[in-house]
């Protein structure tokens, strides 16, 4: 009955710059990795190393540099673990390692903890260590693959999302905090196993259903439209961040913003602490799981959630309300017909110490710029009306409300892929959008 042959071609890294390249010819079921410029043989069950093309050479194992293991042949025979090089003509050519995949005896145990769920692996999982021929330790980890499903946020609500990750095999291993009922699989030597073409060998464990440790949230918001806006015709929304709210008041804008906060909890949350700082000064305290306020007096606010169960804390999330006396919004279009409506480009705004606005056509080419709010653009371009279409516009603004050391963070540029971002303090605005050009037809 013939021996059942599997082939594999390997190149072996070369010790000298000056050597030519020596290929092998693997006899058996292996898999070559290069680690580092380093080439291992990685293998399940017997193996032999032969020189391709019957190239002569001498055959030696790093424990005994001097006497080879075997001579004059291009043959090496059965090889153990180790390190082994080849010379030619007295020249040492290269070096390589050989390595016995790792026996198949893992045994897996969890414990989920505020921070992080610890998987305890009982057996071996040691890495495969070598020498190079300069002295230095060589490390190959092996991997794992392991999966599980999660709570991820989902931009609306928690979900469950199944999570496949590799990992470096240890005895401890550490995933993000989990839930009870939560099932973990974890296969290990995965990516060995498939060049090998063996089977996957896995193992897996179940978090107890009262492991209810972990714990999260995510703090959104709803500004409440207000009422007795005088701006409100004809304008664009602002651009928002999702942690900064920017609104104004004044004593012609009577209507306070009221925001409502919710702090979207995991299931495992039992409390809820609420904090609402004006500058550095507390002034509201809640502990519900969501809350309403009332912004009515200029100033920078922070709203701080933060939440508990009995056994873990999350860190808080803060979100920032910019309220500003100042005041500036930009229209979506205009028409420059004649009519006497409508006929310019220009700002809603108040209290205003430096303006400057900038307007692009569609090839990123300055049309038009000034530096008078209660001034506009009336679409036209070297007193030729400009065509019809969308433009862009930067604008930057400082409020009489503005600290004194304000400034600006973001670069004049026309980039329509990259806004500008809304201001983040009070009095400072920095917009970026189109403006639409409309002639009406007479």
């Amino acid at each position: 009955m013939k021996r059942l042959i599997y082939t594999v071609l390997l190149t072996l890294a070369v010790a000298y710059a000056h050597a030519l390249p020596m290929n092998v010819k693997c006899v058996g079921k292996a898999t070559q990795v290069v680690n580092g410029g380093d080439t291992l043989f990685i293998f399940k069950g017997d193996i032999e190393l032969q020189t391709k093309n019957n190239v002569i050479a001498d055959w030696y194992s790093t424990t005994d540099t001097i006497k080879p293991i075997r001579t004059n042949t291009s043959y090496a025979g059965k090889l153990d673990e180790g390190g082994y090089f080849i010379k030619q003509n007295g020249e040492r050519y290269c070096d390589f390692y050989v390595f016995q995949l790792r026996p198949e005896d893992l045994s897996m145990s969890m414990r989920p903890t505020c921070g992080n769920t610890l998987l305890y692996l009982d057996g071996t999982t040691d890495a495969y260590v070598y020498t190079r021929p300069d002295g230095s330790a060589g490390t190959y980890a092996r991997t794992c693959s392991v999966k599980y499903n999660a709570l991820a946020w989902n931009g609306e609500a928690w979900a469950d999302s199944l999570v496949h990750d590799s990992l470096r095999l240890a005895s401890t291993m550490y995933l993000p905090p989990l839930y009870g009922g939560t099932q973990i699989s974890l296969c290990y030597d995965a990516e060995l196993r498939e060049k090998l073409e063996l089977d996957s060998v896995c193992i897996s464990d179940t978090l107890q259903a009262d492991s209810v440790i972990a714990i999260n949230f995510m703090l959104t918001s709803l500004a409440t439209a207000r009422e007795n806006d005088p701006h409100g015709n004809n304008e664009m929304n602002r651009p928002t961040r999702q942690d900064i709210i920017t609104s104004s008041t004044s004593e012609d804008y009577s209507g306070a913003l009221e925001v409502a906060f919710f702090s979207n909890p995991t299931p495992a949350v039992r409390f809820f602490r609420w904090t609402i700082y004006k500058a550095n000064e507390i002034i509201a305290t809640r502990n519900d799981q969501d809350i309403r306020y009332t912004f009515s007096e200029p100033g920078s606010y922070r709203v701080i959630c933060a939440v508990n169960n009995e056994s873990c804390e999350v860190d808080s999330m803060e979100m920032k309300v910019n309220i500003s006396e100042s005041y500036l919004r930009v229209p979506n279009v205009f028409t420059p017909d004649g009519n006497g409506k409508n006929d310019e480009f220009r700002v809603s705004y108040r209290s205003l110490k430096e303006f400057h606005c900038w307007v692009y056509n569609r090839w990123g080419k300055l049309v038009y710029q000034w530096t008078d709010p209660a001034k506009g653009w009336d679409g036209t371009i070297n007193g030729r009306p400009a065509a019809e279409g969308a433009y862009f516009y930067v604008i930057r603004a400082l409020g009489t409300d503005a600290a004194k050391d304000a400034g600006y963070t973001s670069k004049i540029s026309y980039n329509k892929k990259k806004k500008l971002a809304d201001e983040s303090i009070i009095g400072v605005y920095q917009l970026s959008g189109d403006i639409n050009l409309l002639r009406r037809k007479k």
